[in-house]
């Protein structure tokens, strides 16, 4: 591999996967390699704390031991109702090993939202995380007859209350010490008791056009699917990695969590979700997964910081990021990088790329994988620049979180890559529809033969419900869902996902809606990164008292008017957004309007803020 990747250092590393026909074979094959060797690592309380294989394991078969004492039989469901902490993973593996079904409950999920997920999957035990997540299943447990128990990971606050039905996840684990010592034997015949072809984990999809549908996931598939991400996203031990999204997304569970059991790269988990990214400059990720949102906070600080600096570090910067990008348009080009332009690329990183990769926390990272969502080519040849390669690649809570993805020596931004090995993709003719064959596909959605037959066709293809186009050389291009494709009121198609992602470059936003289907022209629902604008405010002399105030001065109407008008100038004329709203409220992770992965959900937005929306287009 020549050019930008010898520059930085890549290496393409790949360990040998633990072997296992199941999750808990896979799990306790894994404890029998490694031993004392450091699997996790997370921060409480400012100081990190250890788990190793062994110790692990040990809480893995004591929670695993407590569920069989309190009556689990194996094939049944518990549930997870809480963020991304250890506790998570040590959980998900003992219901696991006690041969039972995991199912993931958002935390920010709705009382009611969560009697539906409990119902549907017939959940016998839910662990929580703490006494709020507890206090939001108290209040609708009368609507769960199936509801046996429930486990608290973090007893703070509830040191006199008494429950018959509620425990710590400690007395859990002593009753599970137990009932070890008095039935030998029962953990091993747990853990064999599941088969490749039995039912590990349900994932339940959005349910913004519907009710929430649980995607089942058996053994064999997801064993197959870690195969090819470990052929594809090379990593072994003594890897670190950082786990911070939200573990009941199919992503963060098949490319985190599970990828560290085959291949025993290190897990970290952050202190909380605001600390994200001072933790990720302590942990220094060696293979670093996030979503788009996570990479462009990250450009948006370094384009705000590089603003505010000396006029010396501005240019020491243009020059060097100017030297690194033409570096990456050749190896996209695939083209031989001259002798005197590494020179310089070496001087670069010297004089400013260093110490940009060290500010974001990627100074050792051999790659970056960005998915969930799409992502602005723009900003992967940003990457680029630097001297890290960004692999971007899609997948589907129903393909277990994996279909294609750029090779470090083969990348094409804006593209999704080709196939991984052994999955077949094809473009269907008449809708332009993305259609996926492979092992990594669902088994079908708990208690909807429907819906399974509508997204599995007969030869076995899933209708992904994703627009595209495929290359000579294989590799796919997402254009937009086909429920998202706007026609216009002139009858012109418009990808609305394409704009959509040019804006969200500006470091000044954070997510948009482009809106259009049937209107005369197009508008879009803005959200602004309340950090990056704040600070304009403040360097502008802009009064602000709130945060919908600073939304409605005129000074950030010009400036988000700006930013508009540089990504118009990129489209057609019948693509260009006329008008423009900014959201007024703050959204967090607990509002509907979002996503768990931080995305702006397009259809409830455009039926949230109908009159905002009226009001862009006057009679």
């Amino acid at each position: 591999m020549s050019g930008l990747w010898d520059l930085a250092t890549f290496e393409q590393r790949s360990g040998a996967m633990t072997p296992g026909e199941t999750l808990p074979e896979l799990f306790l094959n894994a404890v029998q390699a490694r031993g004392d060797a450091v699997w996790m690592r997370e921060k409480k309380l400012g100081i990190w704390r250890e788990w190793r294989w062994r110790e692990a394991a040990v809480a893995v078969r004591e929670i695993a031991m407590g569920l069989a004492a309190l009556g689990l039989q194996p094939g049944q469901t518990a549930s997870i109702l809480a963020n991304t902490v250890v506790e998570w993973v040590l959980v998900d593996v003992g219901i696991l090993c006690a041969g039972g079904v995991t199912n993931g409950i958002y935390p920010t999920d709705s009382e009611q939202q969560v009697v539906y997920l409990c119902a549907d999957s017939a959940t016998r035990i839910v662990f929580v995380e703490d006494e709020e997540q507890l206090d939001k299943l108290l209040e609708v447990r009368q609507q769960l007859p199936l509801l046996q128990h429930i486990v608290v990971f973090d007893m703070k606050g509830l040191g006199q209350f008494e429950d018959a039905q509620v425990r710590s996840l400690a007395a859990l684990r002593e009753l599970g010490r137990a009932f070890d010592a008095a039935h030998p034997g029962e953990y091993e015949r747990r853990c064999r008791s599941r088969g490749p072809e039995d039912l590990a984990i349900l994932v339940y999809t959005s349910g913004t056009t519907g009710r929430p549908k649980g995607a089942m996931h058996l053994h064999g598939g997801i064993i197959w699917t870690l195969r090819r991400i470990g052929v594809h996203l090379p990593q072994m031990q003594g890897d670190e990695r950082m786990c911070f999204l939200p573990l009941c997304h199919i992503a963060e569970r098949m490319i985190g969590a599970y990828s560290s059991i085959g291949a025993g790269s290190i897990l970290n988990f952050v202190e909380n979700p605001d600390t994200v990214a001072e933790n990720v400059r302590e942990i220094a990720p060696t293979i670093f997964f996030a979503v788009p949102r996570v990479w462009e906070k990250f450009y948006s600080a370094v384009t705000i910081g590089v603003k505010e600096a000396g006029r010396v570090q501005q240019l020491a910067y243009a020059w060097a990021i100017g030297v690194g990008g033409r570096i990456a348009e050749r190896v996209l080009a695939r083209r031989p990088v001259p002798w005197l332009l590494r020179w310089q690329f070496r001087v670069a990183r010297f004089l400013a790329l260093d110490n940009v990769r060290k500010i974001v926390g990627i100074h050792r990272a051999r790659y970056l994988i960005t998915g969930a969502a799409p992502i602005s080519p723009d900003l992967v040849r940003w990457f680029m620049a630097l001297g890290v390669p960004m692999l971007e690649g899609w997948g589907m809570t129903e393909t277990c979180a994996i279909g294609t993805i750029n090779r470090a020596d083969a990348i094409k931004a804006g593209t999704i890559g080709p196939p991984m090995e052994g999955i077949e993709a094809r473009i269907d003719p008449d809708s332009g529809e993305i259609q996926l064959r492979g092992r990594n596909v669902f088994a079908g959605y708990l208690n909807q033969p429907e819906k399974t037959a509508e997204a599995i066709d007969a030869e076995g293809w899933l209708h992904t419900g994703d627009v595209g186009a495929v290359d000579e050389e294989g590799y796919f291009r997402i254009t937009d869902r086909m429920k998202d494709i706007i026609i216009t009121a002139g009858g012109k198609n418009v990808t609305p996902s394409e704009w959509e992602n040019e804006l969200k470059f500006s470091p000044y936003i954070t997510d948009a809606v482009v809106v259009g289907d049937k209107r005369p022209y197009l508008v879009c629902i803005v959200m602004i990164d309340q950090e990056n604008v704040e600070r304009f405010a403040q360097e502008h002399d802009v009064p602000f008292s709130n945060y919908a105030s600073l939304a409605r001065a005129p000074e950030v109407l010009a400036l988000i008017q700006r930013e508009i008008d540089k990504v118009n100038a990129k489209f057609a004329r019948v693509e260009q957004v006329k008008r423009f709203w900014l959201l007024d409220l703050q959204l967090g992770a607990e509002d509907e309007e979002l996503t768990p992965t931080m995305k702006l959900k397009r259809k409830l937005v455009e039926k949230k803020y109908a009159s905002q929306i009226e009001a862009m287009y006057p009679a």
